[in-house]
This record gives structure tokens, sequence and C-alpha cells, in this order.
């Protein structure tokens, strides 16, 4: 018999296939919007540029100097070329951080967003926002925030990196097998979890052998999709709270991040999620989730140690503390020593 639950689907539009962005300018007509302002990072400025040539006249003007971690500070430059160019919409092109500061200037202004994802991480698919300040990172849901629209584009998957594309899929995976455990979970967003797992662990080998095959490229793409229609759909727990912690704290980058620390936190809850990891398990094809996470993650390539990306040693402690003093809900209470064992272990990349 199945527990009451509660689902509520995201009011999200999703364009998924190749030659996607083609589409993007009848995407913009439908919205009656006409003085677009496109978002990258700087790395992407040049992506940036081909949307505007696609779009034509709709764009007013660009900016490409979307951050990591979403920083107030940059968005608070943003926000003024929105006021100067009186911007209706926004189109966000890139990865999480692009993402962000859409959804940041979404939240201040109710303007509607176009996202053009070209990683796998999700943020496209949520209502929430995480912003940095003074060195904390701060999350939260908003209606606002909720991009109107999402063009997948498989086509502008095939140049990512097999490295950056492994931990950007990890990215995506945390996001499921938090959903999994989530106090507002329902059988939904369970199936979605389990699915997306499967995507991506099936397709993620073959991106690493031959990294511009189309197949596998939209297969990863796919599971990446349903993985973030999950971190939108639930509340996430304990391994989101550790990311954003060190993210705002030492500033690491947020996919490596990720892909470091989900098999410690999965560790730390594993006596209170049997079901769960049996879900993971079965979507991962194997009988031990962690297990199979880890040697996924060995065959990728990937750093493996929060050491590698720049966390100082000494950080562990000041992790623990933010942690302590800021929870997240977790199937398993947050407790200050275990919680130091596995961000020490994570730290020296010494394994569950």
């Amino acid at each position: 018999m199945l527990h009451a639950f509660n689902y509520q689907g995201l009011p999200a539009r999703v364009v998924f296939g190749s030659g996607t962005t083609q589409k993007l300018a009848a995407e913009v007509d439908r919205l009656g919007l006409s003085r677009l302002l496109v978002l990258s990072t700087p790395q992407q400025a040049a992506l940036a540029e081909r949307v505007r040539n696609l779009l034509g006249s709709r764009v007013v003007g660009l900016f490409p100097d979307a951050t990591m971690h979403t920083p107030v500070e940059v968005t608070e430059r943003a926000m003024e070329v929105v006021s100067t160019l009186k911007v209706d919409g926004v189109v966000a092109v890139g990865g999480g951080s692009t993402i962000g500061l859409g959804k940041a200037i979404a939240l201040r202004t109710d303007l509607p967003q176009i996202v053009i994802p070209t990683t796998y991480a999700g943020s496209e698919m949520t209502p929430i926002l995480g912003e940095t300040q003074s060195g904390r990172k701060v999350t939260q849901r908003d209606p606002r925030i909720q991009p109107e629209v999402v063009v997948y584009d498989v086509d502008l998957t095939l140049t990512l990196p097999p490295v950056m594309s492994a931990l950007s899929g990890f990215n995506a995976v945390a996001h499921a097998a938090e959903a999994l455990y989530a106090p507002d979970r329902n059988p939904v967003v369970s199936l979605m979890a389990e699915e997306g797992v499967r995507a991506i662990c099936d397709a993620l080998p073959e991106v690493l052998r031959n990294p511009g095959d189309p197949a596998a490229r939209s297969e990863l793409l796919y599971g990446a999709w349903l993985c973030a229609c999950c971190l939108g759909s639930t509340s996430m727990g304990l391994h989101h709270k550790l990311c954003h912690t060190l993210g705002g704290l030492f500033d690491l980058p947020h996919a490596q991040t990720h892909a470091i620390l989900l098999p410690y936190a999965l560790t730390y809850n594993a006596p209170a999620i049997p079901d769960a990891l049996e879900r993971l398990a079965r979507a991962m094809r194997s009988d031990d989730a962690i297990g199979a996470l880890m040697h996924l993650e060995g065959s990728c390539g990937i750093p493996l140690a929060l050491r590698d990306i720049g966390m100082p040693k000494d950080g562990v402690e000041r992790a623990v503390a933010e942690t302590m003093a800021h929870p997240y809900n977790n199937p398993r209470p947050v407790e200050a020593a275990p919680l130091r064992e596995i961000l020490s272990r994570a730290w020296a990349g010494s394994g569950v």
C-alpha cells in the first residue's frame, strides 16, 4: 500500500532533441519577448554570440560575466544592464553558473527565462537558486526562479570534454539519489529518479569512449533532465547541504564537489535509506549502489578527493560548524563526529 503523498508538476516547457536551438526564435515569439539579454560565462561568450545571431533584433545585449556560485555582486552588475536596456526576458546559455545568474535576475524582476543548457547539472528544471555573499551560499525556492522554457540541444553537448561530462553527470545523479530518500518524495519522482540514474550510468561509459556519439549524448542528456526534475520536485538533504557549504566557504568547483561527496554522503545516510539504495543499485545494474558509484567514478579519471580541488585540510572543521549551524532535513540526524569523519575521508579521498 502506498503512503499518502503530494505531487506538484513544475510549469516548464521542454524542447528536447538535436538541432533544437534552431527553434529558439519561435519559443521567444511564443512568449512575446522582444528585448532579450543573453547571459553566459566568459568561456561561453562565442556561443552567446551565436544565440544573438539566431535571434537577431530580439536581443538588445549580452552579459558574458556569469560566475560560479552566483555571487550577489555579479548579479547586481547584471541588474544594472537589465534596467538600462529595459530588458523583457533573459536567455541563459551554458551550465549552472549562467543558469544561476538568469534565475537570480528572475527572482528580482520576475522576467521570463529561456535556458539552453550545455552541461548535465540540471539547475534549469528547478525553482531553486543558490547565491553566494561574504563566503556563504544561501539557497531558496520561489516560483519566480523556475525558467519558463528549457531548450535541450544534444548538439551543444557533443564537444563537452569527457571528464567534464562525467563530473556533470555525477552532479545529476546526486539530485536523483537524494530525491529517493527525501521526506517529500512520491512515486512519480522515484520513477524519474531511478530511470534518470539508469540512463546516465548506461550512457556515461560510451560517452567516455566516444564523446561525439550523438546517441550516447542524447541518453545522457535525457537522464540528466529526469534527475533535474527530481531536484526541482523534492527537498534535498545532507549531500546538497555539504556541497553548498563547501562551495560558499572555499569556492570549490560545483560539479567536482558533487561527484566527490556523493558516495560519502550516501554512506553517512546508508543505515536510514535501504529502499533508496536498493533502487539506486537496480538503476546501476549492481547489488551495491555505493560500490558501483565508486567504481564508475574511478573509471572516469575525475578528482576523487576534496584536497584535489582546492579544499584546505583545516576546512573540515569550518565545514562541520557551518553545516551544523544551518542543517537541511536529512533521513539520519546530522551529528558532528560522524560528519567530521566522512568529510575527513572525502578530503583525503581515502574511500568509504
